[in-house]
């Protein structure tokens, strides 16, 4: 007998490998049916790893989309390539375009193919889940670790302009690039560069540096206030950035924290941390609220034997979903919720409310969601350690588990 959430249809792809290669399976359910179909998998080459196709996307007859990195071409293939990189994307709110974060090497930060030693880069990609996919431009930034957010204009600041920003973890800066195709001049170019070095918290302190010890990691755009956030780890500070003018325009002390988030509504910034120092036997996960109006931290959590790895909201913003994954010393990892996923409700914010704490198993990896009106039907998660695809409702609760591939070290997944 079919149950109501397996009437619900949907088209899941899932990634699992060791971190290094690995394999897609594309999971179906149609009229209360349910298919596995694994892409044929080629094996890796032998090409460095700046030379390794790039992993795009899968189209909707389930063709891999690859780029180039030499040629910069969008190939279309039957088979995905085992050693595949499958760079870290951000999307851009309000179009097609997928942006694909290119951290260089490990030894210089340098993308050597696009940038030589110059820094590393951003891939550009437009219609990246169907057969239109299309390559735009790699851009040369600073040195990587990268995030990216995008401004736009909204209801409140109409006259706000079209830019993505890239925080440059290395370098301690963003580059600002222009996301307008109307603005032929900027479109898809670096408008400018904004520095990050706070000079009284350097060892030379007459100096504005690059690279310095800001270490950028956490970078949001609210479109309440108009204005980009971005979370400076080596100073525990948070910079406020006027997009119109790309300046700076206000600094506050924000320590503990590791990473920012904004709300859906745009009227909250979240901070996320870990403090592993004061307990020897048990980290504690810090979340914060920061109110754009004011800049004032409206209400702060802490979560013993946790650390959030990654956050999620769903579609009609109503939820805040955390991941947790391991950190700190023997005695600390013992203790931690490595499985857990903490399920808030965004409604009650400025006030933090968890309504739901779900255990998933270890090694979950991403989330996604099926909507209709609006309206969450579905969510999933991916379990690398136990080959699986859990299904849930929308306050995290699982309603099933769907086998999919052999027991890996990491997993993904994205609705197609």
């Amino acid at each position: 007998m079919t149950t109501a959430h397996q009437s619900i249809d949907f088209s899941i792809a899932y990634y699992s490998g060791d971190r290094k290669t690995g394999s897609i399976t594309v999971i179906k359910r149609k009229n209360g049916e349910t298919t596995t179909t694994a892409i044929d998998t080629v094996p890796a080459s032998d090409l460095p790893a700046e030379r390794k196709p790039v992993f795009i996307g899968l189209t909707e007859e389930n063709k891999v989309i690859l780029l180039d990195p030499d040629t910069k071409k969008v190939v279309f293939k039957p088979s995905f390539p085992a050693d595949a990189f499958a760079a870290h994307i951000y999307s851009d709110p309000n179009s097609k375009r997928d942006w694909f974060m290119n951290d260089g090497d490990k030894a210089t930060g340098n993308d050597q193919v696009n940038c030589g030693d110059k820094g590393s880069s951003v891939t550009v990609i437009d219609d990246t889940t169907s057969a239109n996919s299309k390559f735009l431009r790699t851009i040369c930034v600073g040195r990587g670790h990268h995030q990216a957010s995008f401004s736009y204009p909204s209801d409140e600041h109409p006259n706000t302009p079209s830019q993505a920003y890239i925080s440059n973890l290395k370098d301690g800066t963003i580059s600002v690039i222009g996301n307008n195709p109307t603005d032929t001049e900027n479109y898809l170019s670096v408008v400018t560069t904004v520095n990050l070095c706070e000079p009284d918290k350097e060892d030379d302190k007459a100096e504005a540096a690059i690279p310095n010890n800001a270490f950028p990691h956490g970078l949001v755009f609210s479109k309440v206030s108009g204005k980009v956030y971005n979370l400076n780890n080596g100073y525990g500070t948070v910079v406020v950035i006027n997009p119109t003018t790309c300046e700076i325009e206000n600094r506050f002390s924000f320590k503990g924290h590791s990473n920012l988030f904004a709300s859906p509504c745009g009227k909250y910034v979240l901070g996320r941390g870990a403090d592993r120092k004061s307990n020897p036997n048990h980290v504690i996960a810090k979340l914060s609220v920061i109110d754009v109006s004011d800049n004032a931290i409206k209400d702060s959590l802490d979560l013993q034997d946790v650390y959030i790895s990654k956050y999620f909201f769903n579609p009609e913003g109503s939820h805040l979903y955390l991941t947790t994954s391991s950190s700190g010393n023997d005695e600390q990892k013992a203790n931690l919720k490595t499985d857990a996923l903490l399920v808030f409700d965004m409604k009650a914010l400025p006030k933090l409310k968890l309504i739901n704490e779900t255990r998933l198993g270890v090694s979950t990896g991403t989330l996604d969601f099926v909507t209709k009106n609006n309206e969450t039907q579905l969510m999933f998660s991916s379990n690398a350690e136990e080959g699986a695809v859990a299904v849930m409702n929308v306050d995290g609760e699982v309603i099933e588990k769907i086998p999919v591939a052999k027991s890996a070290a990491h997993s993904r997944l994205w609705t197609l």
